[in-house]
């Protein structure tokens, strides 16, 4: 064997993974499709926006040539676009009237250098809720199961928050100071406590230095200073990435072997031994093939990357893909939903600012349907929070009009973003193409995933709160940055898409097992997005992180024990 164990994908999971195996001792090789990342090199952390093209923005010609499909989205930017996949190296097919945005990092860190960074536990609710209310399967897991590794992952990686004693969202053990709130939020906090006390607002819980530990410093990263670059890559190494924490933390050990530049085209599978054997390669700057071999394998991809992994991987006696007993590999796409944004005023303060630029707003933590069914539709859903003080451009004219209105800023403003659950649906697939391949032959994705009813009825829920919460709080000057009738037809997802390998019980029902192994081939283990069984409603990658973690120990234990 050339390796102990091999890795697919340096993002969030697979960096956890790599860290884990390697300090236990594993020699593992981490193979990533994308380019070595350096941050001299590649961020931009500290480049103005006059310094860049366009201002920073990224040009209608551009985003036409580069992302027709996938669209622009908000982190998007010119000096950061080298960062993310083009439609070209990326292409995949959706339904004509769905608007399905497959947004993947092209480098070493995959979406760990771009993600929004909030950080929420899963509750014991949201772990027994399929089984509750009969969607989807149940997990085979429970809070108590995980609650272990969410400690370790966020000790490690660094989360800034509050123990907040709200069921609903478990607080945890390792804390580091949280940011402040607005004073714009401590009004409609307090003013929630009256109106609706049942519905929290704190402040957000954010993967940032704020008080790094030894082992941070040792790794080389810094306190963030708070100046929301976070999209640019973090030059102090403030927020969690696998570039600033985890690979390096495996490196360390002297047991990884990185290997960029490496699409993975296929798994090869030993029927006899019932084992993946080796990982085939394509390097992508000389299109040169390679399979590396090793005795554990971990496909962390991205749920739609691993997917078509694992399907490519067919084989004569397995034609529908590599663990798919189940029929179930591919089924239950799911991914947050949005399309509810209030605006309104938040009148007074006009005597305060805000220093610096916080990486996270606030949080209104789910409170519909919680702790027991009460709506005629099912599930929930979350608040995003924001608010700033409006801009210094608000007063227009010329001359000393404009010098006079210019010389103070507007008045408060705070906005309410609905992060939906989305339910498993069997019908919401990801399918390998039968004729339509990208540039190193493999089949492109095919995408189906349409908004259910109940996904519907809960966003028009959540956008009838939304008003109800801000108009008792007494605001004013409402608006609708987005509304549910502007998205009934497609999918406005959060690039949340998980689901697509789920764990269960059953091997009838499900891909993986309640340690993230598949229940068709011992040796293959799936901890990115793709095993997860239920949504929630809140950010997942703080639990990507968490069973990576787990199942990478207990992949481990087996080797050590002889069983793989």
């Amino acid at each position: 064997m050339d390796f102990d164990a091999i890795v697919v994908g340096s993002g969030m999971s697979g960096g956890w993974a790599a860290k884990e195996l390697c300090e236990r001792g594993l020699k593992v090789c981490v193979l990533e499709r994308g380019k070595p990342t350096e941050p001299t090199r590649d961020y931009s952390d500290f480049l103005e926006p006059w310094e860049t093209k366009h201002l920073d923005r990224i040009s209608k010609q551009t985003a036409e040539r580069d992302f027709p499909i996938t669209g622009v989205n908000y982190a998007m930017k010119e000096s950061n676009r080298h960062l993310w996949m083009t439609d070209r190296e990326q292409p995949y097919q959706r339904t004509d009237d769905q608007s399905f945005n497959w947004r993947r990092g092209a480098h070493v860190g995959g979406r760990s250098l771009l993600w929004g960074r909030a950080s929420y536990r899963f509750s014991p609710f949201d772990f027994e809720v399929n089984k509750l209310d009969g969607e989807g399967v149940d997990w085979p897991v429970r809070y108590d199961d995980i609650a272990p590794w969410y400690d370790h992952v966020e000790k490690f990686a660094g989360i800034a928050g509050n123990r907040d004693g709200i069921e609903q969202l478990p607080d945890g053990k390792h804390f580091q100071p949280a940011f402040e709130h607005t004073c714009a939020e401590l009004d409609l906090k307090e003013k929630l406590k009256v109106s609706f006390p049942e519905r929290k607002l704190i402040m957000g819980r954010v993967a940032h230095l704020t008080k790094p530990t030894e082992e941070q410093l040792a790794l080389g990263r810094g306190q963030c200073q708070a100046r929301n670059r976070c999209n640019h890559g973090c030059s102090f190494g403030a927020y969690f990435s696998s570039n600033h924490a985890t690979l390096p933390a495996a490196e360390r050990t002297g047991n990884l072997t990185l290997i960029p530049n490496s699409a993975v085209s296929k798994l090869i599978h030993d029927p006899v031994k019932n084992r993946i054997t080796g990982v085939q390669v394509v390097d992508t700057e000389t299109g040169a093939g390679t399979t590396h071999t090793a005795k554990i394998v971990f496909v962390n991809a991205s749920t739609i990357g691993t997917t078509l992994i694992l399907l490519n991987s067919a084989t004569e006696d397995r034609p529908n893909g590599l663990a798919n007993s189940s029929d179930q590999l591919g089924r239950n796409l799911m991914d947050h939903i949005g399309g509810s944004q209030v605006v309104a005023h938040v009148p007074g303060h006009l005597d305060k600012y805000f220093y610096g630029r916080r990486p996270i707003g606030a949080y209104i933590p789910r409170y519909r349907n919680y702790p027991k069914q009460e709506e005629s539709y099912k599930r929930g859903w979350g608040y995003q929070v924001y608010s700033w003080r409006e801009g210094w451009g608000a007063n227009k004219g010329i001359g000393e009009s404009f010098k006079t209105g210019n010389q103070t800023p507007g008045p408060w403003g705070i906005m309410l973003d609905a992060f939906g659950e989305c339910l498993p649906d069997p019908t919401n697939t990801v399918r390998a193409h039968k004729t339509k391949t990208d540039k190193w032959g493999q089949p492109i994705a095919v995408v189906d995933f349409k908004l259910g009813s109940n996904e519907e009825a809960l966003m028009r829920a959540a956008h009838a709160d939304a008003f109800e919460i801000l108009k008792a709080a007494g605001f004013n000057g409402f608006y609708e940055a987005t509304k549910p009738d502007d998205n009934l037809n497609g999918v406005l997802g959060r690039i949340h898409e998980m689901g697509t390998a789920r764990m269960g019980r059953d091997p009838k029902t499900s891909v993986l097992n309640g340690w993230n192994q598949s229940h068709d081939i011992p040796n293959l283990f799936v901890t990115d997005g793709s095993f997860m069984t239920s949504s929630a409603v809140q950010n997942p990658s703080l639990t990507y992180m968490a069973f990576s973690a787990r199942a990478a120990h207990h992949a481990a234990d087996l080797l050590q024990e002889g069983e793989l």
